[in-house]
């Protein structure tokens, strides 16, 4: 089945399949202004995600001598918290997306504009209650009464939409809930995810080694075939956490997959609390949440990658880690968060250290619900 043919020449879109018989819209179904703005959006977001990085571990280890952490030199942890946290002043572009009474996303306008050529999926009431309660939003067409429907029909408008719109489409699938743990409402692909504000949600382990009275973290490198973020530096294990498996499992897979631990020693990670962020690009809002684990791993062991996402694996001390965080662009941005919160449990960032509070504050910017 042709689910969606697109010209970039001509600026138009032809959609064929059995929901939408056959359905045509032009970019000039929105404001110039609006095309220009979002052309530019994408292109920003890919540089920035898909830039080759390229420096190698020699870049990394012989970054220069660490210095214990200091008052000032928290100023690097909170640049990268800043880079993670950007937009806020655009919220007001952005109207909430609802479903049963429950805000459960945020659509830009502009990207809003796209969704109203399938009336037969999203709707924009203005006169009914929840108007009345939440303004100008989108909801879900009522013929949409279950889950399975719910999440067909929307991948239907992804699939329609396609890459040019919604770049990095992997047919990976994250629930869309009111909150943590409840019930989901249906299913959505992973990079449509932003588009429509919904918080995702994501396991991050930091693996780590003590050997001389010295901490030590295990740090991957990127593949750099990767779509997102090649070549730059990441946690040992790290994953999104799609539909249907809870945290822990989730997280056992990943170990296994991204450094090949055993299922018997990933089972022993400790979950240590999250980390979050609100980031606001074009038509794109991340409000991302990660669940943070540590794992202490023994002094023999060495990662594997098995599913071909991370090109190496080095051990390096935690105090080099946290000056390369401080001097560096090398790490995914995520990844900085997390580890600037390892930092704190483990005690190189202390209360009295300027900005303390604030600093930690700043490492959860998402209601974590």
């Amino acid at each position: 089945m042709a689910w969606c043919n697109s010209s970039c020449y001509a600026n138009v879109y032809l959609c064929n399949n059995n929901r939408y018989n056959t359905c045509m819209y032009t970019y000039g179904s929105l404001s110039s202004s609006s095309f220009t703005s979002s052309t530019s959006c994408r292109t920003n977001f890919r540089d920035s995600a898909q830039a080759t990085n390229s420096f190698t571990w020699d870049d990394v280890i012989n970054n220069p001598e660490p210095q214990t952490l200091s008052s000032s030199s928290l100023q690097g942890f909170f640049h990268k918290i800043k880079l993670c946290n950007r937009g806020a002043e655009y919220l007001h572009d952005f109207i909430p997306f609802v479903i049963h009474n429950h805000v459960v996303g945020y659509v830009h306008h502009g990207f809003a504009g796209y969704l109203r050529n399938f009336p037969h999926v999203f709707i924009f009431p203005d006169d009914d209650s929840q108007a009345i309660l939440f303004g100008d939003h989108v909801q879900l067409h009522s013929s949409l009464t279950t889950p399975e429907d719910t999440t067909s029909a929307v991948g239907d408008v992804i699939k329609c939409l396609g890459e040019q719109l919604i770049p990095g489409i992997r047919n990976e699938l994250y629930p869309v809930m009111s909150s943590f743990g409840t019930r989901a409402f249906f299913s959505l692909e992973r990079a449509a995810a932003p588009y429509f504000g919904i918080k995702a949600y994501g396991v991050h382990m930091n693996g780590y080694v003590e050997k001389d009275g010295q901490k030590y973290l295990w740090i991957g490198k990127r593949n750099e075939s990767k779509p997102t973020y090649p070549g730059m530096l990441d946690h040992l294990v790290a994953g999104g956490l799609p539909h249907g498996i809870s945290c822990g499992d989730n997280l056992v897979k990943e170990c296994e997959e991204e450094a090949g631990i055993l299922k018997s020693i990933a089972s022993q990670a400790i979950p240590v609390g999250v980390v979050s962020y609100m980031d606001i690009d074009g038509y794109r809002y991340k409000r991302d949440v990660l669940f943070c684990y540590d794992l202490k791993l023994p002094e023999s062991f060495v990662p594997k990658n098995q599913d071909g996402e991370v090109g190496s694996f080095r051990l390096i001390p935690v105090q080099l880690v946290a000056d390369v965080i401080q001097k560096t662009e090398f790490f995914k941005p995520n990844c900085n968060l997390v580890i600037i919160d390892f930092l704190f449990r483990h005690g190189y960032i202390k209360p009295e250290d300027s900005g303390y509070l604030e600093l930690l504050h700043s490492l959860r910017k998402v209601a974590c619900s």
